[in-house]
């Protein structure tokens, strides 16, 4: 009978954290909102980057301070309202990407963009780290042309700056309609941390990282 009641016990903890976890993530939009909406429309401020596995982009991003809010999703394609498993195909076009909701009296667009360079391979053309295919390739996806510009005057200075032999094969372009992710892929940093670790250590990303940039992450 105890060892019954020891199960049933279990179950219940185990079924409540299963609802409460479901919550969490279903919350996940409507704080981000919120949190959105807190802000001063004339302060904040939105930039698209993709950078290979948009975990990872959304993981670096949200440590920067004055970003205000990540979301993963696809950008770029030719089909409309597409899913994880069509742009991992590779047959839409579309990129990996995360849009990033920024205070601009906290960061601007060129810091985010000095970030940006530190998270990727800025070296290989349609592929970032074990991630191969025109879905991973790194962009820069402007919203106007002072957000043009900047980027192309960064690109510019890190040519210039002679750290790297090689040509700079991050691309400018500009944005078009983002679609969102599906919900598992938002925060997935956080609701998986392990699985999250174990990827991101084996796809090699931040020994790469470190290779070209110097910097651990």
């Amino acid at each position: 009978m105890l060892k019954w009641i020891h199960q049933q016990h279990f179950m219940i903890i185990l079924l409540l954290s299963i609802l409460i976890l479901s919550a969490c993530h279903q919350m996940d939009e409507p704080i981000a909102e919120a949190t959105i909406s807190l802000i001063p429309e004339e302060n904040l401020e939105t930039a698209i980057f993709a950078g290979g596995c948009f975990w990872c982009t959304e993981s670096d991003f949200d440590k920067i301070q004055g970003v205000v809010s990540t979301t993963s999703g696809y950008i770029g394609g030719t089909v409309a309202s597409p899913t994880y498993d069509q742009v991992v195909a590779g047959k839409t076009g579309h990129v990996e990407a995360v849009k990033v909701h920024f205070d601009n009296t906290k960061t601007s667009f060129s810091q985010l963009l000095a970030a940006y360079w530190l998270t990727i391979d800025p070296l290989t053309t349609n592929q970032q780290f074990c991630d191969v295919g025109s879905q991973y390739r790194s962009v820069i996806f402007y919203r106007d042309s002072d957000q043009k510009q900047l980027a192309e005057n960064s690109k510019k200075a890190l040519e210039a700056s002679g750290r790297f032999n090689q040509p700079i094969v991050t691309e400018i372009l500009p944005a078009t309609e983002f679609y969102r992710a599906e919900e598992y892929h938002q925060d997935y940093y956080i609701k998986n941390p392990l699985r999250y670790a174990y990827y991101r250590n084996n796809c090699g990303r931040d020994k790469r990282l470190e290779e070209l940039w110097g910097i651990k992450h």
